[in-house]
């Protein structure tokens, strides 16, 4: 080969090897990050799969109430139904400054390791986490965020990484709302889809989460937005605005994290998946919630059909709240379609509609009654509030009671789910 033949080689092979460095430093650097990159669960074709490949059937539980108190899991009939009204309740019945530590003693006893190894030994696989974006950075000011909530996930997700469960992060307020309903704790209307700046903050939220959790494998994946956009027709105008949020976050989320599933929900609660196109990015899946209606094939029909259109996942992120015999049969319709599921919620106050029920601590009438019927009238108020010690002790039953052990396990709803039974599990009270 002459001189100018060799200097014409080396000149054709300069853009190969810019094309092969090029590749060593962005191809190859998820695997100098992440030597084992198969230990995560991801989306596949039409299936949830496990890091084997295996396809996940996910038989599932909602931790709701914990992160995001409701008023009908407190038994709270009437009067406040989100978490801010809940948490005015309680600061009025027992001062602010005791309200504090309420809260915190309140979400350490809620769910606590004895609650995850219950849940492993019952044959649960999974739980999802409803979440309000607040405990992770205050309504007031987004440059803060909140250690403790941080904390209070990270917690969680070592429990049920020592035990094999996988947990989905589920927003369920995000910043301005995307229900206007008390689910989201929002001020009455989805203002998130009004709001560039409440937009920002959400994606903002998931990116710092996705930043956090994106080397654990224990994490299965983001749900995105719980139940957005109501089947309101004053709401509709708001549907074409839905896919291109989710396309906003899922980008933010994939410039720092590219292994976990993301879960899109579609509208009015999860059930109309007509405001999606085909899938515009890998590693998706599409979760449904389904309540109150028939437990037939019908009935899942256009989920099933938009699974198959696309070739996505499908996971019914909601559904119980019912008989036993409805949960039963609603269990069965979703595996028999290779749906896995999570069932909602684990733990309420006195009913039995799930696997553990809180006793309502002694006085509990008495909070109740006075929820139903206080107004903005303080003097009113005043003279029908329980007295201040009473108000103390009987939220410090509540304290009590909602510990594992202090609460009654319902074997109907357990082998509803179709799973163990409990007789290896920590002894409850009887």
């Amino acid at each position: 080969m002459t001189a100018a033949h060799l200097d014409a080689h080396k000149a054709s092979c300069r853009p190969l090897a810019a094309l092969v460095l090029l590749l060593a430093l962005t191809g190859p650097l998820a695997d100098a990050e992440d030597p084992t990159p198969t230990r995560f669960a991801r989306a596949q074709g039409r299936e949830l799969v496990a890091a084997d490949g295996t396809p996940l059937r996910l038989k599932g539980i909602n931790l709701g109430n914990w992160l995001l108190p409701e008023g009908y899991m407190w038994r709270l009939q009437k009067g406040p139904q989100s978490p801010r009204q809940i948490q005015e309740l309680v600061a009025e019945l027992i001062g602010p400054d005791a309200a504090r530590p309420f809260w915190r003693e309140f979400r350490d006893a809620y769910v606590t390791r004895s609650d995850i190894r219950y849940l492993k030994k019952i044959g649960i696989d999974s739980v999802r986490v409803p979440f309000d974006y607040r405990i992770l950075t205050p309504e007031e000011d987004s440059r803060v965020w909140l250690d403790d909530g941080f904390a209070l996930l990270d917690r969680l997700i070592e429990w049920c990484r020592e035990d094999g469960l996988l947990v989905v992060l589920d927003m369920h307020a995000a910043p301005g709302g995307q229900t206007g309903r008390n689910i989201d704790n929002s001020w009455g209307h989805p203002f998130l889809f009004e709001s560039e700046e409440s937009e920002a903050r959400a994606i903002a939220v998931w990116r710092r989460l996705a930043e956090r959790y994106r080397d654990e494998a224990a994490v299965l994946g983001y749900d995105l937005l719980n139940e957005p956009i109501p089947g309101v027709p004053a709401y509709a105008p708001y549907k074409p605005r839905l896919e291109p949020f989710y396309r906003k976050a899922v980008a933010q989320i994939r410039e720092v994290d590219a292994r976990h599933v993301i879960f899109l929900g579609g509208a009015n609660w999860d059930t109309d998946f007509s405001v999606f196109g085909p899938p515009f990015a890998p590693n998706l899946a599409y979760t449904l919630h389904k309540y109150w209606n028939p437990t037939d094939d019908a009935s899942l029909r256009s989920f099933l059909d938009f699974r198959e259109r696309y070739r996505v996942p499908l996971w019914l992120g909601e559904t119980g709240e019912n008989t036993d015999e409805w949960i039963e049969a609603c269990r069965r319709l979703a595996e028999r379609h290779g749906i896995g599921w999570c069932f909602w919620p684990y733990k309420k106050l006195v009913a039995p509609s799930c696997l553990a029920t809180i006793e309502a601590p002694e006085g509990w009438d008495e909070i109740v009654a006075y929820a139903a019927h206080r107004t903005a009238d303080f003097e009113a108020n005043a003279k029908i509030r329980p007295p201040l010690v009473r108000s103390r002790a009987v939220l410090a039953g509540l304290l009590t009671n909602v510990r594992f052990e202090n609460c009654r396990l319902n074997a109907g709803y357990r082998r509803a789910l179709g799973l163990r039974g409990d007789e290896a599990a920590p002894s409850p009270r009887p």
